[in-house]
């Protein structure tokens, strides 16, 4: 555990309910075991897409779509938001919860390899959000920042892997490749990082 039962209680207590298509997907996510974000952290991508003024956000890795509801309501009518998944079902899923939440025409939804798009894709982009396979994240790191304008933030889910980043016993390939992603972001010149330890980790860098 990142965060101890008695405080993720403690921050479920605080955090307002959900309602709607947030709801329903959260509900979604629980039924299944599909692994998103959920509203600790939705609410942390949120307002830091309001506090650097986002108005295009390009997620690695969007599931059913549920951080990008997040992202939707920061960005305003006039924004957008791409969506990736290799999954065409998860795509679709999605397109329906964005739809019903009054957001799907601010949203690309792009079907296939998440970092094969984003270099397809013209930036800069305000955000990125890199929430991939994990033994992909470093081949994804040059890409993403590439991407980003100046003072644009990379944010990436999952960096303490369950606190096993932090256990120098495991060697674990997946593992391994979090602990060079989170070593690449740090040591990078330009870039300010954090790692938050909320949920399983977030990392937010600022491109300088």
């Amino acid at each position: 555990m990142i965060v101890t039962e008695a405080v993720e209680a403690y921050l479920d207590q605080m955090t307002p309910a959900r309602t709607g298509v947030l709801a329903e997907m959260e509900a979604y996510g629980r039924e299944r075991g599909f692994p998103f974000i959920g509203p600790h952290v939705g609410r942390v991508l949120r307002l830091l897409a309001q506090s650097v003024g986002a108005k295009r956000v390009f997620e690695c890795g969007s599931g059913f779509g549920y951080s990008a509801v997040w992202f939707s309501e920061a960005v305003g009518a006039d924004g957008e938001v791409f969506l990736t998944d290799g999954d065409p079902e998860n795509m679709k899923l999605a397109r329906d919860y964005l739809g019903r939440a009054g957001y799907a025409e601010r949203c690309r939804f792009l079907v296939g390899d998440a970092v094969t798009h984003l270099r397809a894709t013209d930036g800069p982009f305000d955000i990125v959000l890199v929430d991939i396979d994990k033994e992909g994240y470093p081949g994804s790191f040059e890409h993403t920042v590439e991407k980003l304008r100046p003072g644009g933030l990379l944010i990436t889910d999952n960096v303490l892997w369950s606190g096993r980043v932090a256990d120098e016993a495991e060697h674990e390939s997946t593992t391994e490749a979090i602990r060079e992603y989170n070593r690449m972001l740090y040591s990078h010149p330009g870039l300010d990082t954090v790692i938050l330890p909320l949920r399983d980790g977030v990392a937010v860098a600022r491109k300088r």
